[in-house]
């Protein structure tokens, strides 16, 4: 018989229900049966009771503790194994009442946008800012110490601070930016350009290319060498040479037996050479032989680290590169005649000429008079120091450059609560957002004139901006960082088990995910392609690592890949390369991306008193397995691995650096698991099968992720109805990205925002 305390609560929970027959009968039986017995007020499981959890209300009142619930219930962490499951039916009800409830409860609030805190341009944002305003190139990523990361991205406002070793570095890189615009200064004396062996990347016997980044602005002498001959009949080939992916000379070259000096003979080697003009910044050269007979793989030899190479008949490619330079240009300097507007010996007048619009596009607003003539001044004051009139420019250009107003994205408080942003701040979010870079004439000009929030003005920019080439910084910066791609600069894979590995392999990898991510957000698939496309970008290097034929040379195309192999981010080389260790993989590692990165619910950390593997007991897979099934076994660990591991062994089928395989150490490898819900798998294909049941979650979770980067700020729990509007959004589009893209402009964060209030809605309502 219950006790009579029990009975009195038995008839008040009756009492409650009635007047909510939906709780009752959707969410109070799951609650009772399958929750209660470790979630009550003794054994508080989790630090969660249920007792309390009597109506309606009580989802409102405690919407943290709800979203949690419904995270684990969702995902079949819950009920534990063993303990009874709700029917699918019932867990389905359950889940769906609870959802409309939290939403009802939140649309019936006053819609707080969040607040953005000031934050200085972070190390991309600088580069790509001055690129697009001065047209110089300058490697912020190599002069500015690594911005702070939280929450995944290196843009958060809160972590954006300034050290005064940041400063200083401020003040010179404007400096040498100013000089590298203007060009003002002398060049110093010609020399070659330092060629890192690591950068020059022989694709095929008929074409190489390399790296190069050059200081100063001028001409060079682009030299490319020929090494090797084509046979006795001695026919010459054609040779074409290109900066930046645009020829600069085709020439026809000797075969070296033939060539009169005794040093090319000696050495096998000819050469060509083209004096070509360079602005400031990173190029890349390239040598190809024209014809489709040099387009085949490297021999080889060639691919050997180190010497005791002689080429054998038919062989000739292009070797090397010099580069020397640089010398004073003798004609159009376009970095310099896009900024000098007039003679700057003319007096003031020219200098405010020119830095009105700098000013302008770099403050990103109308600046003032009184902000046109401080530069002036300082102009005035070089000029009055002995500097030539364009040098002076550069002194003022020099001051726009460590301005606050250049350096600091700062946004007025809304005369009230809340309050929509202004158009100018409107667009520089947008900009920042899909650019990473500031606002260009079209859009600031729209801004400025107040057109920006017209009907269909802001979608047709969005469409715009993300047609243009500069929308590679989502691919670049997002997505780098959202599925951690950055890390590969970091990975070293042990050189005795992966002799094929090096720089250049690692920047292939890299790449093939930046054009996959960019090819579905141009051509707006759906986002379900992440995780299950038939397609990806190789060239012929990374093709062959993959094992794939008939891709050649060293350009990237759309390739159609095997489904039961390659096909979506999880068989990525550069995924699988950050989520493994220098000798081996890593389920544990692999598992966590697909939980954090893919679904959006990241398992806590480890306890700190809990070891790691020891690397003995993981050397070959069978042990590999084992050892991990004893992480399953101990309760303290289950409750993460159990979910974690089996989604991790998905992808044991590919090595440390993303090669397919069917066995490892002569052991077969044994591939899939049970995930917490009862799901099983046996292939990777079967692993993308469940995943793609879990594409609401995946969406939801590249909402949030894409959010926090357009906002520069963490999510709340009043952005939470925000990200499920939006993922209902591409859920009617068919999950198409760029409705995404769209619905984070136009949602109530993106677009306004909160004062400084001691007290905000939310944190007063708690």
């Amino acid at each position: 018989m219950p006790s009579g305390a029990g009975v009195v609560f038995a008839l008040w929970v009756t009492a409650a229900h009635a007047q909510d027959a939906g709780f009752a009968n959707a969410v109070q039986p799951v609650l009772r049966q399958n929750c209660s017995l470790c979630h009550n007020n003794k054994n508080a499981s989790g630090n969660l009771s249920v007792e309390g959890f009597t109506g309606r209300e009580s989802i409102g009142a405690n919407r943290d503790a709800w979203e949690r619930i419904i995270s684990k219930v969702r995902s079949g962490e819950m009920p534990p194994k063993g303990l009874p499951r709700p029917s699918e039916a019932q867990t389905q009800a359950m889940l769906d009442f609870v959802r409309k409830e939290i939403d009802r409860v939140e649309r019936a609030k006053s819609r707080d946008p969040g607040r953005i805190v000031a934050r200085r341009l972070n190390r991309a944002e600088y580069a790509n800012t001055v690129r697009d305003l001065l047209g110089v190139r300058f490697r912020a990523g190599q002069e500015f110490p690594p911005d702070d990361s939280v929450l995944g991205f290196d843009n958060i406002g809160d972590v954006l601070t300034v050290s005064p070793l940041l400063m200083e570095k401020y003040v010179y890189a404007a400096e040498r930016i100013a000089s590298l615009a203007v060009g003002a200064d002398p060049l110093p004396k010609p020399a070659f350009v330092e060629q890192k062996a690591d950068r020059v990347r022989r694709i095929d016997s008929g074409a190489t290319d390399v790296v190069e980044y050059v200081d100063y602005s001028g001409e060079y002498v682009f030299r490319a060498w020929i090494r090797g001959h084509l046979g006795p009949d001695g026919k010459p080939v054609t040779l074409r040479m290109l900066v930046d992916g645009k020829p600069v000379q085709t020439v026809e070259v000797p075969s070296a037996e033939n060539e009169t000096s005794s040093v090319a003979k000696d050495a096998q080697r000819v050469h060509r050479e083209v004096r070509v003009y360079l602005a400031a910044g990173e190029h890349t050269l390239r040598a190809e032989l024209v014809g489709d007979d040099f387009r085949k793989p490297v021999p080889r030899p060639l691919r050997r680290p180190a010497g005791g190479f002689a080429p054998g008949p038919n062989t000739i490619y292009p070797e090397k590169f010099d580069l020397l330079g640089p010398f004073a240009a003798k004609g159009e300097q376009p970095l310099r005649d896009r900024i000098l507007k007039c003679d700057p010996g003319t007096g003031d007048g020219c200098i405010a000429k020119i830095v009105k619009p700098l000013a302008r596009r770099a403050y990103r607003r109308p600046v003032t008079e009184a902000e046109v003539a401080q530069l002036v001044g300082v102009a005035r004051k070089a000029r009055e120091a002995g500097f030539a009139p364009d040098q002076c420019v550069q002194y003022a250009i020099q001051a726009m450059l460590v301005s606050p107003h250049f350096l600091f994205r700062v946004e007025r408080d809304p005369r009230g609560q809340y309050g929509n942003v202004s158009e100018l701040e409107l667009a520089t979010r947008l900009s920042f957002f899909l650019w990473s870079s500031a606002p260009d004439e079209e859009l600031l000009a729209l801004a400025e004139t107040n057109q920006l929030r017209k009907p269909g003005v802001l979608d047709r920019q969005v469409v715009r901006m993300l047609a243009d080439k500069k929308s590679a910084a989502l691919a670049e910066n997002f997505a780098g960082q959202w599925l951690e791609t950055r890390g590969i600069a970091g990975v070293k894979p042990d050189a005795l088990k992966f002799p094929m590995w090096n720089a250049a392999l690692g920047e292939d990898m890299v790449t093939e995910t930046k054009l996959f991510f960019d090819h579905i957000l141009r051509e707006n698939r759906p986002v379900s392609e992440f995780l299950n496309a038939d397609y990806t970008f190789l060239n012929s290097r990374l093709a062959r690592h993959y094992g794939i034929e008939d891709v050649d040379g060293p350009d990237f195309r759309r390739v159609t890949v095997d489904a039961s192999q390659r096909g979506g981010i999880l068989s990525h080389a550069s995924v699988l390369t950050v989520t493994s260790y220098p000798v081996r993989t890593s389920p544990v590692l692999r598992g966590k991306y697909i939980l954090d990165v893919v679904l959006g619910s990241p398992p806590p950390p480890p306890p700190a008193d809990v070891p790691g593997l020891k690397e003995d007991e993981a050397t070959a897979p069978a042990s590999l397995r084992a050892a991990l099934e004893k992480h399953r076994t101990d309760p303290i660990c289950a409750s993460c691995h159990s979910r974690m591991d089996p989604l991790g062994f998905g992808l044991e089928n590919y090595d440390p650096v993303g090669r397919w395989r069917t066995e490892e150490n002569k052991l077969p490898i044994q591939v899939g698991g049970t995930l917490p819900n009862g799901a099983e798998f046996t292939t990777p294909v079967q692993l993308k099968e469940l995943l793609m049941k879990d594409l609401p979650d995946f969406t939801r979770n590249l909402t949030e992720k894409m959010l926090t980067y357009a906002l520069g700020r963490g999510l709340e729990s009043y952005d939470r109805l925000v990200v499920r509007d939006i993922v209902s959004k591409m859920e009617q589009s068919g999950y198409r990205f760029q409705t995404l893209v769209h619905e984070i402009v136009h949602s109530l964060p993106f677009q306004a925002r909160r004062g400084q209030l001691r007290n905000p809605p939310e944190v007063a309502a708690k």
